[in-house]
């Protein structure tokens, strides 16, 4: 009896986590990405220098943009940001990149903000992200081209700096892969499940040219071990731990904006 109940009770974990790793797989955008989403005539005030754009997509959808144009920049600065929010609330840096005078691009993904479409893939997500690029880097031919990325989007900030070699790679809060931190956070998940790896550190020896990677000491999300294991990996990076940063206040700090502005001041440079 005792054993019948004990292989009873062991179907139905069996059952039960089963059930959850297929929940996992088929809505893991849910975990993964949490936008904001703005109603189509909104309008976003950060000044009459910011422009709104649109990148299309062959399969109708389009991707919002917002476009700091200043009069004659040093160069642009591609921001990829992170997995919450929208452009509303990721654009209020702006005046960092005004001060040091470089252009800024940032995009909201699939479902965020004012644009349209839902994210089903990673191949579809570093797609979008190459469209973009290519849409807006003809305009800075022979200026410097950042690639920046923010937690979530350092991994595809990676990817394209691999593809495309910018005079700077700018990475704040990175993870190493996503199956890595999805190890370090849920280690009862098969790796094998997740079907964002975004692989940052399997890209990161194709990425050429001078990197800065910020993280704060204090990050609970994503520790800034993942930052040094990077650094290991990219001979011409620069390490900076933000002291007393979490994850999600970095810009706060005036050493983290110290080090962009250095960083791009250097670029400019070169």
């Amino acid at each position: 009896m005792m054993r019948r109940a004990l292989l009873k009770l062991l179907i139905t974990a069996a059952g039960f986590y089963v059930a959850v790793l297929a929940a996992l797989w088929w809505g893991q955008e849910k975990l993964l990405f949490a936008p904001d989403r703005l109603p189509a005539d909104h309008v976003f005030h950060f000044g009459n220098d910011v422009h709104e754009v649109s990148v299309a997509r062959p399969d109708g959808a389009r991707l919002d943009a917002l476009h700091l144009r200043l009069p004659a920049p040093r160069g642009i600065v591609f921001y990829l940001h992170g997995n919450a929010g929208d452009l509303q609330s990721w654009f209020g840096n702006v005046d960092v990149y005004r001060r040091a005078g470089y252009d800024l691009f940032m995009l909201d993904y699939r479902g965020y903000g004012k644009s349209t479409g839902r994210i089903a893939s990673e191949a579809q997500l570093r797609e979008d992200v190459r469209a973009a690029w290519q849409q807006i880097a003809p305009l800075y031919a022979g200026k410097v081209r950042v690639i920046a990325g923010r937690s979530l989007g350092t991994g595809l900030a990676a990817g394209l700096a691999a593809e495309v070699h910018p005079e700077l790679t700018v990475l704040i809060s990175p993870y190493r892969s996503m199956r890595r931190l999805a190890a370090e956070l849920y280690p009862w998940v098969p790796g094998a499940l997740l079907r964002y790896p975004l692989d940052t550190e399997a890209l990161a020896p194709r990425i050429t040219g001078p990197v800065l990677l910020l993280h704060g000491d204090r990050d609970s999300l994503i520790p800034p071990a993942h930052s040094a294991a990077l650094q290991a990996l990219l001979p011409h990076a620069r390490f900076i731990p933000i002291d007393g940063a979490g994850h999600n206040d970095l810009q706060h700090f005036p050493a983290y904006t110290h080090a962009v502005r250095e960083a791009l001041d250097a670029a400019a440079q070169r």
